[in-house]
This record gives C-alpha cells, sequence and structure tokens, in this order.
C-alpha cells in the first residue's frame, strides 16, 4: 500500500472505521475508501427529516442501508460503532439542478461537457458524461451533499438527466436514477431598457425570434410523438419499419409521461409559455426549474400538480424595481401557496465549484420566512420526492440508502462543520483537493514570523 493510500487508512481508523478497515493493509495501491460494512452511529440527535428528532439516538446502518433507528438499540457484535454523542446526525442533501462531474475547468474544453452543439439534442445522457473523478465531488460532499441531479446543456432540448451519487469509482455504480427526466430550456424574449417609470418589455424581433424558438420545441415533442406513434404500428402485419432515429427515441419516455420533463424558465413570460405548453400537450408531471416568478403562478402550478426547483436564493433581484430580498423570500411564498418545491444552488457550469453550498441557499430560506423544518425538507425528502426517489433517499428511515452526515451543528448555518459523511453505507474521507492543498502549505518551512500552529 502506498503513502497516500496508507495516510487515507491511518485517517478512517483514527476517525473510529476500525473494524471496516481490519483488511485495507492488504489492499492495492488505489485503495480510498471504506467498505459498506455494518456501522452503528450512536449518542447523536438523529434529525430522521420525516418522523421527528431522536435524542441520544442510534442509527444502524448494514450493506449501504439503514436498517434501525431509534434508542436502545442493540448494535451488533460485529458492527463499528461511530460515536455521535453531541453531534447532529442528518440525512445527506441532494443537489437537485447542477452541473457537476460535467465540468472541470470552464476555460478549457477538454474538461468542459456542458454545451452540446445543436438545438434539439434530447439523445444526450448525463450519466454519459459524467466524470466520476472530478475533484468538484469531494469538495461538495464534505459539506454534506451526497447525491446530485446531473443535467446536460446546450440548445432548447438538451438531453436527459441522471441521479447521481458522488462517491463510486465509475459513473455506473454511482447512478442511482437514470433518466430523470428530460430537460428543455424554455426561450425567453430579450427586454429593451425602459427609461423612465414602468417595466421593461421585448420588442417585436425579440418576440418574433421566441415565437420561432417555442415553434422548435414544439414541433420536435411532434416529430416524437408521430415516431412513437409509427413504431408502435410496425407491430401491425404488413406494416412497413422505419429507421431509428436516436433523438427520437430518447423522447419517448418523455412524450408517454414515462418521466417528467422539466423546463428551465425565470420570467413570468417564460413560465406562463411553459404552463401554456404543458397543457397543450397534456405532460403530466411536468417540473419547473429555476421558478424566479413561480410565486405570480401559485395557482397555476399547484392546479396542475408542477413542482418548482428553486434556482437558489443567493441572488441578486432581477428587476430595479424588485425588493432586496425578492430572491431569499421565495420558497417561503411557494410553502404558503402549497406549490411543491425544493432547493437547489442554482445549477448551471458556473456554479458546479460552489454546489457545496446548497445548505446554505436552504439556511437564506429559512432566515426570511420559510419554517425551519421545511428548509431542511427542501434540500433532503422535497428534491427526492420530486426526483421520483423518496423511497431511497431523502430522510433517515429504515430500508433507506444509508446518504448520513454527521456535524456539529445545525447544516443550514455555514458556521457548522460536517465531520463525517456516509454515502451508500461507506464512510468517506474527509478529505478534497483543497483539503490537501492546505495541509501541504501549512507544514511548510517556517521563519521567524510565521503565524503559530
Amino acid at each position: 500500500m502506498n503513502r497516500r493510500a496508507s495516510q487515507v487508512v491511518a485517517a478512517l481508523a483514527a476517525a473510529g472505521f476500525t473494524a471496516a478497515l481490519a483488511s485495507a493493509a492488504h489492499a492495492g495501491p488505489e485503495f480510498t475508501r471504506a467498505a459498506a460494512g455494518r456501522y452503528a452511529l450512536v449518542g447523536g440527535t438523529v434529525h430522521t427529516v420525516t418522523k421527528g428528532d431522536v435524542e441520544n439516538g442510534t442509527v444502524l446502518v448494514d450493506g449501504g442501508r439503514i436498517t434501525a433507528v431509534g434508542t436502545g438499540l442493540a448494535v451488533p457484535a460485529d458492527a463499528t460503532v461511530i460515536d455521535c454523542k453531541g453531534k447532529q446526525v442528518y440525512p445527506g442533501f441532494i443537489a437537485a439542478n447542477t452541473q457537476l462531474g460535467l465540468i472541470e475547468i470552464e476555460t478549457i474544453e477538454g474538461a468542459n461537457d456542458t454545451q452540446e452543439t445543436g438545438n434539439i439534442n434530447p439523445n444526450i445522457r448525463a450519466e454519459v458524461m459524467f466524470n466520476p473523478d472530478s475533484d468538484l465531488l469531494p469538495v461538495t460532499r464534505l459539506n454534506g451533499v451526497t447525491s446530485a441531479l446531473v443535467v446536460p446543456g446546450g440548445g432548447a432540448i438538451h438531453g436527459t438527466s441522471a441521479l447521481m451519487h458522488l462517491d463510486g469509482w465509475t459513473a455506473e455504480d454511482m447512478t442511482v436514477r437514470a433518466p430523470v427526466g428530460l430537460h428543455v430550456d424554455w426561450p425567453g424574449a430579450q427586454s429593451v431598457r425602459q427609461f423612465g417609470p414602468g417595466p421593461s418589455a421585448p420588442d417585436a424581433d425579440a418576440l418574433k425570434a421566441q415565437a420561432a424558438a417555442v415553434q422548435a420545441i414544439r414541433d420536435a415533442f411532434g416529430d416524437a410523438r408521430a415516431y412513437e406513434k409509427a413504431r408502435a404500428a410496425e407491430a401491425a402485419k404488413g406494416s412497413p419499419r422505419h429507421d431509428a432515429d436516436a433523438r427520437w427515441d430518447a423522447m419517448r419516455k418523455a412524450v408517454s409521461g414515462e418521466v417528467p420533463v422539466f423546463f428551465h424558465a425565470n420570467s413570468a413570460r417564460q413560465i406562463r409559455g411553459v404552463l401554456d405548453f404543458v397543457d397543450e400537450q397534456g405532460l403530466a408531471g411536468a417540473v419547473l426549474v429555476g421558478g424566479r416568478d413561480a410565486w405570480r403562478f401559485a395557482d397555476d402550478l399547484k392546479a396542475r400538480g408542477m413542482a418548482v426547483i428553486v434556482g437558489g436564493t443567493l441572488v441578486l433581484p432581477a428587476r430595479r424595481y424588485e425588493p432586496y430580498d425578492e430572491g431569499f423570500t421565495l420558497p417561503a411564498r411557494l410553502a404558503a401557496a402549497g406549490v411543491r418545491f425544493c432547493i437547489s444552488d442554482g445549477g448551471g457550469s458556473g456554479g458546479a465549484a460552489n454546489a457545496r453550498n446548497l445548505p446554505f441557499h436552504a439556511g437564506m430560506a429559512a432566515a426570511f420566512g420559510l419554517a425551519r423544518d421545511e428548509a431542511l425538507k427542501s434540500v433532503t425528502i422535497y428534491p427526492a420526492q420530486i426526483l421520483g426517489v423518496g423511497d431511497r433517499l431523502g430522510s433517515i428511515e429504515a430500508g433507506k440508502v444509508a446518504d448520513l452526515q454527521v456535524t456539529d451543528g445545525d447544516p443550514l448555518e455555514d458556521a457548522t462543520h460536517c465531520e463525517r459523511v456516509f454515502i451508500g453505507g461507506r464512510p468517506i474521507p474527509m478529505e478534497s483537493r483543497q483539503t490537501r492543498l492546505f495541509q501541504k502549505y501549512d507544514s511548510r518551512p517556517r521563519g521567524a514570523h510565521a503565524r503559530p500552529r
């Protein structure tokens, strides 16, 4: 075992993972992870999210699943005991809109897989493009984020998303669910600045361009439905066969309602267009992503059963006449109106490096009117339910995947430290490129005037 692996094993052993690491000394040079064995997190306050808090609780984990939650539980003799006394145990956070794993360095083409060429790209699959070795993944999971909906980009219809665990050897074994949904970037119309009172409004050319872009999306859905109908007719005797088309094959689950369509839209004009299109196409279970003006259409969204993935709360007002807290209060307004929602960090290639800040977006919402319990649910059970994995992720319950974090306080507060993370029942090394760099330069030779360690 090389020096790097030895350090990781020693760190995990010091953290209490001795039983799982009993054979680690004989592992190969690439060993970096403990196994998904038996663990018992004992003595902490367990925040189940769905069934209240358990003081001095115990969480039993076996083979990647939570087997029991409660007080006074019998701990299996062969389980690794993690002392959580004085600590808080939460489920892992779920980033519901991100490009983690698709981008490393935005200015280097080979490290940026977020923008495909062409306008209609339903056949793009996020799990195929995902890079399991991205340095941004450890950075993100060290703040309690254990899974993420990875969304491809490029064009109006930019492919299908995948829910990925943020730890694993390959993209295949990190995939929790794929496809989760088909993503459509709804066209907007650029407004012309209005000097004087009143809001700005788009000009005729902008509206014309928007209408053409919307028609391209409508044509794509029409072609996909025609393709589906033609392929279904091939079963009849004497019917001609049709050439396969990867684009329309990829849309079959969306047009048939097997997976939802996620519409990325923010302005009131865009959201109105999305609602009309959903009605026109009969798209059940559609999801709005971004939704800056979603509160204006709360009744319409609720009537259609549409959920909103809020595009982050740490944002400035989009219009000069809006109050400073327009973005901070959006989740509270949606909750008050009874609209299903969750909170993301906003997504986008520029935000991948800051996906670790997801809990602080929920914390800001809690500071501006959203109930504390609702804020926690908005980054745990609510995204799990919206993404179709509420039976597996998002809360601490027996039978669910053991995605857990142990903290020294409220994880929605930026002063809190996330001390341990489990993904799929595996304890994750609490290190990243940043921690390694810190250790490297903190141990450099020091002069007489260097700060004390």
